[in-house]
């Protein structure tokens, strides 16, 4: 065995340097539990809960875990010149991965000297707090016959939240490096550490048995349980029996995707080997999630589809008789800064501090041109390529089907409702507020080839208007500009990403029935068969089934179950995960990213008229990037110096 480095020893003992309170000197003289008294910390439910809390607060943002912050990595987004090109999603479109960890711009990675577990600021946490939870969590596993003073709930909410944690922080690496040591012990300072890597398969059937076990011992409802009716209105981000069924469903799901199933290679969108799951993994991850979708249906749990009800969808007003809003789950405005998820959010992580989001992630969505939207030069924006690919026709057909009635004259007429929620295209009143005559021409948006947001004859709008003919307002309104304000201090304009939400659910058990038996597949475990999980969430938006000719075929119904998944879960960092397990990082059209080409047609009146009936010619595309990756881009590369800890611990192949 190589000589593994004294500083990882006493630091957290395991393979990353994750950070504790205390700086990178103190950890040359102790180890981050060194001051934790194990007759006092975990006497009672009180201070136990406090030991564990510590792993909610390393929870990242992954909106606002630093300034400029970048987390959608497929097809699905391109950044703009300038300020966009240094960032990780143009590192990844050019395959290089090992910037991951050399940039502070994502939730994978922090600087050294700015991860802290027990500080609250959005920039001191980061995934590289994995291994320091997953100790923690053992040690708390292994004290749990200190906890005299409490009742037996009390033990199990204790038991519960530290199964849960150990498994979650798990597979939170996994999906970004494969299959790891499962660590279910608390490793000495001197060691020995020689745990070997387990495949993904492996371990995440570690990961699902302690899922399973949480579940078992987590409460539907904290505000039911008596320790939770002393924190009642504060026990919203708590996680809950749901929370551990549809993790153990993930946890299952991915185990029996194609890249885990078979192996990382290319092709496998034209040998059909896409298309190839361990069915009885997929079973029993429908089971669980079905288990789960089945508490939240009861009412057992606090969690609901949220409501897709509008009176103006272009500016997200809800309808005023609804109960919840789907807008709810991204952002909150005027709302003193509440947390968002709403009735929606299963998983999220720490509050973040008032108006965190308007520094800087509010800023990073709309138009540059003569600062419209002010301060740094970076626009995510959505790609051409995607959204004709996920935002299909109203009628729940796919635009490229030969009966959606998609008319690439009226290319914005009757979408998917979604498109309208998500989506800032050309026509779109992009400042409500009267601006200047100077900005005039730029209150709504111009973005056909040639129009004064892209950078077709005016090279200049690479960098501070649209490369790809769109804008998205899904996360961030488009009122966050220098006219409207919904980012100064008046909107009380809060955002925040959730990692798991009702939706994702019933998306994962449509996924899972369809490799376990198609669309027609049902757990015993809910009332629910694949297909209709899908049309659940299309009844919620007003979008049509899906087509009975997609049912009987169990690729063709896959093929849906992806799409759908594309558009509900669009932009909000699965894009990257979902095509790397699919095997279709590699496969065209996955690999490409283009810009929408028009030309408007007649007079339509833009300020009068809604601009999805507005008439265009010469709809194409034109590409912008082409992906050009291999075998090893199905996995992000460890670093270097973890791979030289000892010899069961190797780098990913390619790397």
């Amino acid at each position: 065995m190589k000589k593994m480095n004294q500083y990882i020893l006493l630091g957290v003992a395991t393979v990353s340097l994750s950070f504790g309170a205390t700086s990178c000197t103190d950890y040359l003289d102790k180890t981050p539990d060194s001051d934790v008294n194990p007759e006092m910390a975990f006497q009672n439910f009180t201070s136990f809960q406090g030991f564990v809390e510590e792993s909610y607060n390393c929870i990242p943002n992954k909106e606002s875990n630093y300034w400029c912050c970048t987390f959608n990595w497929g097809e699905d987004e391109l950044m703009n010149t300038g300020g966009g090109d240094t960032h990780v999603t143009a590192h990844f479109d050019l395959g290089d991965y090992r910037n991951w960890y050399s940039n502070d711009q994502s939730y994978l990675h922090r600087s050294a000297g700015e991860l802290s577990s027990t500080k609250v600021d959005k920039f001191s946490h980061s995934l590289e707090h994995a291994w320091y939870c997953i100790r923690k969590m053992n040690l708390g596993l292994e004290n749990l016959d200190k906890m005299t003073n409490a009742t037996q709930e009390e033990k199990n909410l204790i038991k519960g939240q530290l199964l849960f944690f150990r498994a979650w922080w798990h597979l939170e690496q996994m999906v970004w490096f494969g299959g790891l040591p499962y660590v279910d012990h608390a490793i000495a300072a001197d060691g020995p550490f020689d745990l070997p890597r387990l495949s993904f398969q492996e371990c995440a059937e570690r990961c699902a048995e302690d899922f399973r076990a949480a579940a078992d011992l987590l409460p539907d409802n904290w505000d039911n349980t008596a320790i939770g009716k002393k924190t009642l209105g504060k026990n919203d981000l708590r996680i809950t029996k749901v929370c551990a069924l549809a993790y153990m469903g993930k946890a299952l799901l991915w185990a029996a995707s194609p890249l885990n199933e078979i192996g990382a290679q290319t092709g496998a969108s034209k040998n059909g080997k896409t298309y190839q799951y361990n069915a009885q993994l997929a079973g029993r991850a429908a089971d669980a999630l079905a288990e789960a979708i089945a508490d939240i249906e009861s009412g057992k749990s606090p969690y609901a589809l949220a409501e897709y009800k509008y009176e103006d969808i272009y500016n997200h007003v809800a309808d005023k008789n609804s109960i919840s809003n789907y807008s709810d789950i991204f952002y909150t405005t005027g709302q003193s800064w509440k947390m968002p998820g709403g009735v929606e959010a299963v998983m999220r992580g720490p509050m973040p501090e008032i108006n965190g989001s308007n520094w800087n992630f509010t800023k990073l969505w709309g138009p540059k041109v003569n600062n419209l939207v002010e301060h740094d030069a970076i626009i995510h924006m959505p790609t051409a390529n995607y959204i004709n690919y996920a935002y299909g026709m109203e009628n729940g057909l796919p635009l490229d089907d030969p009966d959606s009635g998609f008319d690439p004259t009226h290319p914005f007429k009757n979408r998917d409702p979604r498109f309208y929620h998500d989506i800032m295209f050309d026509g779109f009143k992009f400042l409500n507020t009267t601006p200047s005559d100077a900005d005039k021409p730029f209150q709504y948006l111009e973005m056909y080839t040639g129009g004064n947001m892209v950078p077709t004859g005016n090279p200049a709008r690479s960098a501070d208007g649209s490369r790809t003919g769109y804008f998205c307002q899904k996360l961030v309104p488009h009122q966050c500009n220098k006219y409207d304000g919904m980012y100064n201090w008046g909107g009380a304009l809060q955002t925040y990403l959730p990692y798991l939400r009702v939706a994702d659910i019933y998306l994962m058990y449509a996924e899972a029935g369809a490799a376990a038996g198609g669309a027609s597949y049902k757990s015993s475990k809910c009332t629910h068969t694949a297909v209709d999980a899908i049309n659940v969430l299309r009844d919620r938006v007003g979008a049509g089934h899906v087509a009975d000719k997609f049912l009987s075929d169990k690729n063709k119904f896959m093929d849906e179950v992806r799409r759908e998944r594309a558009c509900e879960l669009a932009f909000e960092g699965f894009r990257w995960n979902d095509l790397q397990r699919w095997l279709l990082l590699t496969e065209a059209p996955y690999n490409i990213k283009t810009r929408q080409e028009f030309h408007r047609v007649g007079n339509f009146d833009y300020a009068k008229d809604d601009p999805r009936d507005a008439e265009v010619s010469g709809w194409s595309e034109t590409t912008i990037v082409e992906r050009s990756f291999g075998t090893k881009h199905y996995l992000l590369p460890l670093k270097d110096d973890e791979t030289f800890l000892y010899d069961e611990y190797p780098q990913n192949p390619g790397w």
